[in-house]
């Protein structure tokens, strides 16, 4: 089957609903953890996105490349993921939804330097600066001179960006072998089964009745904001779409705004500029090199 043609147009509006699906799906994970434990939301998170996505990957691949897969490679990302999805959720629980976003935006610079360790990519000086300033803008949000979000909660965030950065680089890495549906379904697998242990043995929380359709909702928006922003990247340009992430930051502000009644204070606004801005800069560097290795 031939890929869809590319269109940019198109792909930027499914790329801005795929933000808004996974803005979604974290106001619903905070709204649930003010009830069950964040080992429990990531496992029921993972469950409940589960049916969908295997739908989607059996429709698409079939079932037999799902099992074509790295094991290995596989088990430590979803290690990482237990991890990331544990911490962010814990975080989750005590700052606002955009005040997370803004400390996790941190996750693009972490993911350029560990390519070099990792992947052995050269980072110039122009974006080891970038990274620099992205990080000053994260101790700007921070605030750590008194009053602000550092403390367990910040730095549950930060642990869940590298924990991101880290999934970021083994994906690279199993996206020459295995496909984007089986790397899907088997984080999903693994995080529900790992995450759902770590809270069977730690004191499970009875579900509420009233929070299945919260619980099914959060799978559903998870489904489609991993569908959508895979159908974004098949059909646009990847450095065209990447900064567009960052328009998660306008869904969670209005989430914060409508069901929690917060906004962030300016320094947490100052250092969400530093770090956007560093980011782009970072995007447009890695496109001018990427375009220099073509030449």
């Amino acid at each position: 089957m031939s890929p869809p043609p590319r269109s940019n147009t198109r792909a930027i509006l499914t790329m801005l609903v795929a933000t808004g699906f996974f803005a979604l799906m974290d106001g619903g994970m905070k709204l649930l953890s003010a009830r069950y434990p964040p080992f429990q939301v990531a496992a029921l998170r993972s469950a409940a996105s589960l049916p969908l996505v295997l739908t989607w990957a059996c429709a698409t691949t079939g079932w037999r490349t799902l099992l074509r897969v790295r094991w290995p490679l596989h088990l430590l990302r979803s290690l990482i993921g237990i991890l990331m999805l544990g911490a962010f959720v814990y975080a989750l629980k005590r700052m606002p939804l955009s005040s997370a976003y803004t400390i996790s935006f941190v996750a693009p610079m972490l993911i350029t330097a560990l390519s070099v360790p990792f992947l052995g990519e050269r980072v110039g000086p122009r974006r080891w600066t970038a990274i620099v300033v992205g990080f000053v803008g994260v101790l700007v949000a921070l605030r750590p001179s008194g009053g602000g979000m550092i403390g367990i909660a910040g730095l549950a965030v930060l642990l869940a960006a590298l924990g991101y950065a880290v999934s970021a680089i083994t994906v690279r890495v199993l996206a020459r072998t295995d496909s984007t549906q089986a790397m899907v379904t088997w984080l999903l697998v693994l995080v529900a089964l790992g995450a759902g242990g770590i809270s069977l043995a730690t004191g499970w929380i009875a579900i509420e009745r009233s929070d299945g359709w919260l619980i099914c909702g959060v799978g559903v928006v998870g489904a489609l904001g991993q569908y959508t922003i895979t159908e974004a990247f098949i059909r646009g340009d990847a450095s065209l779409l990447a900064p567009l992430e960052y328009t998660a930051l306008a869904w969670t502000l209005i989430l914060d705004f409508c069901l929690w009644g917060v906004l962030p204070g300016t320094q947490t606004w100052v250092g969400a500029a530093i770090i956007v801005a560093s980011g782009l800069y970072l995007l447009r560097r890695e496109r001018v090199h990427v375009e220099a290795e073509h030449l």
